[in-house]
């Protein structure tokens, strides 16, 4: 399985309230449709697949709230593009493609939600890395 392609089609953020006490932090990804792509400039032994996908990121209590939607173009050999559609038609995803789909979500996502995070003073939605400040441990001279 290969990217294709990725677009953003909605990117909504609103900052309700400047208050973080009790805030809460939700995220949710929905993958709201899966078809097969035919096209004549798409010439490949692989199928192509588009994935239409939302991701939220909600602070409550009604804080604010960052929403993505968009589309995911995926090259899927023959079989595994059977598989996944023929799973979809029932609303089900395999464990394997939906890890796939939702690790390049949230790839792409959170460098946009990082962005949107900073332009509007909301705490992050995940911890970012830092460094402890100890000091570093001397070694005796001997």
């Amino acid at each position: 399985m290969k990217l294709a392609g990725f677009n953003f089609t909605k990117i909504s953020v609103e900052k309700k309230k400047d208050n973080f006490k009790d805030l809460k932090l939700e995220t949710k990804i929905d993958i709201e449709d899966v078809k097969e792509i035919k096209s004549n400039f798409l010439k490949s032994k692989d199928l192509f697949l588009t994935v239409k996908f939302a991701y939220d990121i909600l602070y409550s209590p009604g804080i604010a709230d960052l929403n993505f939607k968009g589309n995911i173009l995926l090259a899927v050999d023959s079989k595994q593009a059977k598989e996944v559609l023929r799973d979809w038609k029932e609303k089900k995803i395999s464990e394997e493609f939906r890890l796939i789909v939702f690790n390049l979500i949230l790839k792409k996502s959170t460098i946009k939600a990082l962005q949107a995070e900073e332009e509007l003073n909301l705490p992050t939605h995940f911890r970012l890395p830092s460094i402890n400040g100890q000091a570093p441990e001397q070694s005796e001279k001997k």
